[in-house]
């Protein structure tokens, strides 16, 4: 399975489309603006102790405290809390944990109320991203994820993913997790560490020591409501968490963003960063790719599969709701049963990569098409099974009911991708009439005057849609040959079918965007 990373950086933020051959499996957006992001840690304060939860509630700066239960705080939360306080108060020099001592453990089955008070200032970890009307839910049980490892303060156990399934594997990354890890600190082995030189392992242990010493000493004077150490941006997260020998390429729109990428690719898989490579193109990124294309037929209430066959996706507060319908496709080798199951199978691939590609999370209900045969259902229930193996969210899927129905939960960690693929036109407000092609090269001919002559911008390129780029370049002379002609500076025209028809931007020789004011 060759699989490609097309990212494109916009004025608003960063998109990341992950291809496996060919097709769209993973669609993410990286905002320049985000905050309170998976992992990323803050001095919060306790607003509210709600005994009747077992809950607290935490100001971290979010519209909506934080939501902090019980069982987050983790077993070491005292010893949280003693490192913060001195932390804070910048008495403790070292970040190592070797002379610090430990604080005792807390019971799974106390009380919050016995350990936090309100008005305290505490060190927590997002541990989901603010969804819908919720504020971020966290933890104060803290970890630094790292391509290999995981490191976890005030432990010394190492564990590993049950994942890897060699025994001797199993016994050779402890024994090296056990060597190389530092006193007081616990080592989780992540998947990706089988077959690991040891080179690359330390490198990666080395990393996380040195991202926790940059957060404690951040704590040094730091102020409530702030964050403290900040995850790496979605695009490195998601190249540190999927990146292996499957993938062939990966395409960057913005040089610098290209540069960043390849070293942090060298960095975490010495050699590969080969791969990445920008794009120079006029016609955008995700217009080479075929990616908008497929965001327009992917996101929407109904997604055809398989010549006929299409889903009817749902979404509640509650829950998903996916029905399977066959459509008019039929094998006329098959009896109704047979049909049933095929049909069932292919939607089953579709059904795993809708999750992926949207992010749903939460509880999952798929309708299949009937069927009556008890094998037949077993078989179903491991086809989905096997399509939703190379999911990363951790996941459970149940047996088909009595009913027809699978029922699938898949962690949800932050909001689900939704892309609205109907909407108002812009331009005409739904009334069928939009601004004249000629009104339009106006407004662009007197726009480009005033950059040309007054703002004495040399490169100029202009992002429109299809129908107005070729109404600029085509004929003799076209109106760019005239604009050339008439300015003596000839403009770069890119087509963007995602653009509205009367909407256009300018785009100076760095690839920034110029606003007129």
């Amino acid at each position: 399975m060759a699989n490609e990373l097309i990212i494109n950086r916009g004025s608003s933020g960063t998109e990341i489309a992950l291809l496996c051959d060919k097709q769209l499996t993973e669609f993410h957006k990286d905002s320049d603006v985000q905050t309170f992001a998976v992992g990323d840690l803050y001095i919060g304060t306790v607003r509210k102790i709600m005994p009747g939860l077992n809950a607290a509630f935490i100001d971290v700066g979010h519209a909506k405290d934080g939501f902090l239960h019980y069982h987050d705080l983790g077993p070491n939360v005292l010893s949280v809390k003693k490192l913060t306080r001195i932390g804070l108060a910048g008495s403790y020099p070292k970040s190592d944990l070797d002379t610090f001592t430990f604080e005792k453990k807390t019971l799974k089955t106390g009380k919050i109320s016995g350990v936090l008070k309100k008005g305290e200032k505490v060190l927590v970890q997002v541990a989901k991203e603010p969804i819908s009307s919720k504020g971020p839910k966290i933890s104060m049980d803290i970890s630094l994820a790292g391509r290999f490892f995981i490191l976890v303060p005030f432990t010394d156990q190492v564990s590993i993913s049950r994942k890897v399934g060699n025994p001797e594997e199993k016994q050779r990354l402890k024994n090296l997790a056990q060597s190389l890890k530092p006193k007081n600190f616990g080592i989780i082995i992540r998947t990706v560490a089988e077959g690991t030189a040891v080179e690359e392992l330390h490198k990666d242990l080395m990393d996380l020591q040195e991202r926790w010493d940059k957060m404690f000493h951040s704590l040094k004077n730091a102020e409530p409501r702030k964050k403290v150490h900040g995850e790496s941006g979605r695009t490195q997260a998601l190249l540190r968490d999927i990146l292996n020998e499957d993938f062939s390429q990966i395409v960057v729109n913005d040089k610098e963003l290209t540069k960043e990428i390849k070293t942090f690719v060298d960095k975490i898989s010495p050699g590969k960063g080969r791969i990445v490579k920008h794009h120079s193109k006029d016609v955008s990124i995700f217009e080479q790719y075929n990616i908008y294309r497929q965001i327009k037929s992917s996101f929407g209430k109904s997604v055809s599969f398989s010549k006929g066959c299409y889903l009817i996706i749902e979404h509640t507060e509650a829950l998903h709701v996916i029905d399977v319908n066959s459509g008019s496709k039929s094998n006329p080798d098959l009896d109704s049963e047979g049909n049933a199951l095929f049909v069932n199978k292919e939607a089953a691939v579709e059904i795993a990569r809708q999750l992926r590609l949207r992010d749903m999370g939460g509880i999952v209900v798929i309708d299949f098409i009937d069927v009556r045969n008890p094998n037949n259902k077993k078989e179903l229930f491991q086809a989905m099974q096997d399509a939703m193996a190379g999911d990363r969210a951790k996941h459970t899927i149940l047996p088909m009911s009595k009913f027809g129905l699978i029922q699938i939960t898949r962690q949800r960690v932050r909001p689900e991708v939704n892309i609205v693929t109907t909407e108002e036109c812009p331009s005409c407000n739904g009334s069928g009439k939009i601004e004249a092609t000629i009104l339009i090269e106006e407004k662009l001919s007197s726009q480009l005057e005033y950059l040309w002559q007054n703002m004495n911008h040399k490169k100029i390129t202009v992002i429109v849609h299809p129908y107005i780029a070729s109404f600029l370049k085509v004929g003799f002379p076209s109106i760019r040959t005239k604009w050339f002609l008439k300015y003596k500076k000839w403009l770069n025209i890119v087509v963007d079918e995602n653009m509205h028809l009367a909407d256009y931007e300018f785009t100076n020789e760095k690839g920034e965007e110029i606003i007129i004011k």
